[in-house]
């Protein structure tokens, strides 16, 4: 009995070293795919830095040119607001001398009945012209020129 209990265990011994030998090698293939998994990772990571670099040079870039723009439309509004106020000045002066224009002619015009003369107009053409030159001003294309 001492024999065959020695060869039993012998032989137990011998079948779980045969399955941790097999566990070994499962967990060894596990490993090795984890370990080219973990490469892939690093490698990914690195492109994922190298994207951010990018765009971080980018965005810094796009900020510039939107003071640039800034500026530069700045500028160009303050010289169109400037430029309608004298347009709206030159209107006026405009708008006095036709006055001025239509009262020498009437007066100056023979007239052998008194006509009654035509009502004026709410609005004089001076006036109708600086609304519009106001109303083009006011429009912008997305570029900053007027429409």
């Amino acid at each position: 009995m001492n024999h065959s209990l020695g060869i039993a265990i012998e032989s137990l011994v011998a079948a779980l070293l045969m399955l941790t030998i097999g566990y070994c090698m499962l967990l060894n293939s596990r490993l090795k795919r984890l370990k080219a998994d973990e490469n892939s990772l690093k490698a990914t990571i690195a492109e994922l830095i190298t994207a951010t670099e990018i765009a971080e040079r980018a965005i810094g870039g796009l900020k510039l040119t939107v003071r640039d723009v800034n500026e530069n439309l700045g500028n160009q509004l303050t010289a169109a607001a400037q430029m309608s106020l004298q347009l709206k000045k030159h209107l006026a002066e405009g708008d006095n001398i036709y006055r001025r224009l239509s009262k020498i002619v009437l007066a100056a015009r023979p007239s052998p009945e008194p006509e009654p003369q035509p009502a004026v107009p709410n609005v004089s053409a001076a006036k109708a012209v600086a609304a519009a030159a106001q109303a083009f001003s006011d429009r912008r294309r997305s570029d900053g020129l007027a429409a």
